[in-house]
């Protein structure tokens, strides 16, 4: 049982409706919400004292927070997430906002970039946060990748598609990288590319690490059982083999030598694949509240994304609103799913549905 379904657990009646109004409250109007103001909104006659025993106790369970030492409470970052997950009720789409939607689809410009630019400023606009709008991914066949450092912490890939179109992205590369490892990447994954989309090359690089680790695994387990090696830290992120009686390898180095190499090998190999795992990313529907998304950690923003799919139910990108963490997520959840629906619709050629 998790910790917050053992939370909603402990709750009663009473707790509940408090909670709920608590957080409704401060979503509507972005104040504290006192007790005095409970009373005259509970389904049951209840006294302030009473309401503040409740709120004090929910305060305790680190549901809500008192900003001030005599106000009213504010839901915690794992209030909100409680009441998003337990407690919200999802509304309808609004006729306003639906036609609003629509009219971004309504241009004869077939541009992709020109409909999400529309759909951008529609979506701000109905919503007053910022918008998020992932384009589409290129799946056609890659001709060319080349990787550049742009800092300690920033590089970007060139991507050069069989079709003649070029994507540049900036992501974050594994910790240690330097120029010329960055371009032994991309030597080593140019070689597999030619032919292959992003995703089916993951697919290739994916399996010859796990043919180099069962290669290694095999020369290791001839050492261990020689009582020449152990391993240290099996399983882990940190393992390492650890070699004993040096001397008896002398009249054959070649073993040791081969299980270096692939050490290095499957090393190199695993920060490729991380290097396609940060270029291509792709996240199903979720609501991001304050520090669960690191983008957003330190100014306290949420972001609710919903991705879109093309005709064949695979998902090419994703919308989303940013926003302050008393965004309005019952109204907010309906918009971006529509518009998502909207968008996967038009780029397959069906139109509104």
């Amino acid at each position: 049982m998790s910790e917050q379904t053992k939370i909603m657990t402990d709750l009663n009646d009473r707790s509940r409706e408090v909670f709920r109004r608590v957080v409704e409250g401060y979503l509507e109007t972005g104040d504290p919400v006192g007790s005095r103001t409970l009373t005259r909104m509970m389904s049951e006659k209840l006294s302030a004292a009473t309401i503040r025993n409740v709120m004090n106790d929910l305060e305790y369970m680190g549901l809500l927070d008192s900003p001030h030492v005599s106000a009213g409470r504010i839901p915690t970052q794992q209030g909100l997430r409680m009441f998003v997950d337990g407690f919200m009720e999802v509304g309808q789409l609004g006729a306003d906002d639906r036609a609003a939607l629509d009219a971004t689809m309504g241009s004869s410009d077939p541009n992709v970039g020109s409909l999400m630019d529309r759909v951008g400023s529609a979506l701000s606009g109905i919503t007053h946060g910022a918008s998020l709008v992932l384009t589409p991914k290129h799946e056609a066949p890659i001709k060319h990748i080349e990787f550049v450092a742009l800092g300690a912490e920033r590089a970007l890939v060139v991507l050069v598609f069989a079709d003649g179109q070029v994507e540049n992205r900036v992501f974050q590369p594994p910790p240690g990288q330097t120029p010329s490892s960055m371009r032994e990447a991309a030597n080593f994954i140019n070689a597999l590319a030619e032919g292959r989309t992003l995703s089916e090359l993951r697919e290739v690089i994916s399996r010859e690490i796990g043919a180099r680790r069962a290669e290694l695994d095999t020369l290791a387990a001839d050492m261990v059982e020689q009582g020449l090696a152990e391993w240290e830290d099996k399983g882990t992120a940190y393992e390492r083999l650890i070699v004993r009686g040096r001397s008896n390898l002398l009249a054959e180095p070649q073993d040791l030598e081969r299980i270096r190499d692939l050490f290095d090998e499957l090393e190199r190999k695993r920060d490729i694949a991380e290097f396609l795992n940060l270029t291509q990313d792709g996240d199903g529907v979720r609501i991001f509240i304050g520090s669960e998304n690191k983008l957003f950690s330190l100014s306290g923003s949420s972001l609710v994304v919903s991705p879109y799919m093309n005709a064949d139910r695979k998902i090419i990108g994703a919308i989303g609103v940013i926003g302050p963490t008393r965004l309005n997520y019952g109204r907010i959840v309906p918009i971006v799913d529509y518009t998502a629906q909207l968008v996967g619709r038009m780029l397959s050629g069906q139109g509104k549905g």
